[in-house]
């Protein structure tokens, strides 16, 4: 059985804001395109977009992460996410995990079947078709991100972003001795307070996850407020960008 998370019970009233393209120029971007890579079937579709809102935060925040660090950047791994390549991606990861487990596909017993699903839906959303439930990435109004210092390396924020362990929680190096880990967190908290300046919210699951006006978003912002008042505005994208 699928999965329903809490933040799919949050009601959405769509804006109607179009998807718009990111200015990549003003960001670091993940080349070639982790998911397009491993062929996930975006078509004429580009993951390199967001609603409008979504993207004038995530350039508020960039405006924010070049206050404290001016050569720094943010660098996007992932956007927009149509439903096709959301399921793609639910089923690789799930051979990816039999394939590590040195198992057999098809003579797996239920019970093993049933208890990988659940750690995979532990990370990626169900790519769901109805529109009360929509993955978040499939809203334009969540992202995948990490920081790039000033000789554009890529930093080490302690795990793989999609890494299907304990590390991706945000707070798993919180109580950290070692200089090396305790920087991971450092890092963790400083992508998190530039994102919370441009108005996100960060998974509470996934470090590198970030969403504005999504169900996840109210959801979350609901959990900081007494009055629980937030609904989504934005809800899965209908029109191709």
């Amino acid at each position: 059985m699928k999965p329903v998370k809490p933040y799919q019970q949050i009601p959405i009233q769509d804006w109607g804001e179009p998807l718009v393209p990111i200015p990549l120029e003003q960001f670091a971007v993940e080349s070639p395109h982790p998911y397009k890579k491993l062929g996930a079937p975006y078509g004429s579709l580009s993951p390199y977009y967001l609603r409008q809102g979504v993207l004038d935060g995530l350039i508020e925040a960039q405006a924010e992460l070049k206050r404290q660090y001016p050569d720094w950047r943010i660098k996007i791994f992932d956007a927009y996410r149509p439903i096709a390549v959301q399921q793609f991606m639910v089923d690789y990861t799930f051979a990816e995990v039999v394939r590590a487990r040195e198992l057999d596909s098809k003579t797996i017993s239920q019970a093993q079947r049933e208890a990988i699903w659940e750690e995979v839906y532990q990370l990626w959303a169900v790519p769901s078709l109805d529109p009360t439930t929509p993955p978040p990435h499939s809203t334009g109004a969540a992202i995948d991100i990490t920081l790039v210092d000033a000789e554009g390396q890529t930093l080490d924020l302690g795990s793989a972003i999609d890494e299907l362990s304990a590390r991706s929680h945000p707070d798993y190096y919180g109580n950290s001795t070692t200089k090396v880990e305790q920087n991971y967190h450092a890092r963790r908290q400083l992508l998190e307070q530039v994102m919370l300046k441009g108005g996100f919210r960060r998974h509470p699951g996934e470090w590198w996850h970030f969403s504005l006006g999504d169900q996840m978003w109210a959801w979350q912002c609901n959990q900081q407020t007494s009055t629980n008042s937030y609904t989504a505005y934005y809800g899965r994208v209908e029109t191709e960008n």
